[in-house]
């Protein structure tokens, strides 16, 4: 068995690309969600999200049925449900079923008031997943390379240097509607790097140009505030993470 000093070595040999793939497979996976209770997790009304009740109120989080489930609390009120711990480079894993209709997605290195890298699940007609958003960072829309139906079986590809790897033909049965279906997010470097993926699959990957938020924050996952995303709920479990 190598020692440290020489896998180390060996590492810095390899191309980047390499590297974050040895280092992925070589940290250790930890457990972000026990299945019956938030120990770790504490929801926050601080966002923009929150406004409909005076950020008084950050939705409605509870553990139900080996899930996170969250809606919004009052009609038009969401809000974030973030980690105790902040990380800085990070792999997320999770399995999500969520009703078509809310906005959601996961929040990378976020901060109370939910300034933050977004993984998009916004899971409804116009929404996408696997796009990525400076979430009060950016003035200008995520990056995403397919936009939902009225029917979360229907797609349309956008223009993206980075095209859909998944076609509206093949995308009934590469997203399972109505079961589990994986997201994963990952976030290194400062200015960061980060790569999405769906059911296994490369989405989408982008590099900001400077660095312009904290290179460490909290994990966060979203309910969007207003009316038109209020209808459902969502749902994630088996929520793990990789130290990068």
């Amino acid at each position: 068995m190598p020692t440290r000093r020489h896998f180390l070595f060996t590492l810095t040999a390899l191309p980047l690309a390499a590297r974050l793939a040895a280092a992925t497979a070589n940290a250790r996976e930890e457990s972000l969600f026990d299945g019956t209770s938030l120990r770790g997790w504490k929801p926050t009304a601080k966002s923009p999200h929150s406004k409909a009740s005076g950020n008084r109120t950050g939705g409605n989080w509870r553990a139900a049925d080996g899930a996170i489930v969250g809606g919004q609390d009052t009609p038009g009120n969401g809000g974030l449900l973030l980690t105790e711990e902040q990380f800085g480079d990070v792999e997320i894993t999770l399995e999500t079923n969520n009703d078509f209709g809310p906005d959601s997605g996961i929040f990378l290195r976020c901060t109370e008031d939910g300034k933050a890298y977004q993984c998009l699940i916004d899971y409804h007609a116009g929404g996408t997943i696997g796009g990525i958003l400076g979430e009060g960072i950016w003035n200008r829309r995520g990056v995403r390379n397919f936009t939902f139906g009225n029917r979360p079986e229907v797609i349309t590809l956008n223009e993206n240097t980075q095209p859909c790897p998944v076609t509206p033909a093949g995308w009934p049965d590469f997203w399972h509607v109505g079961r589990w279906n994986e997201i994963r997010a990952r976030i290194v470097g400062d200015p960061p790097t980060i790569t999405t993926w769906v059911n296994g699959v490369q989405i989408l990957t982008h590099t900001e140009p400077k660095s312009v938020h904290p290179a460490k924050g909290h994990i966060g996952l979203q309910v969007h505030g207003g009316a038109v995303y209020g209808n459902g709920q969502v749902r994630y479990r088996n929520l793990r993470i990789r130290r990068l």
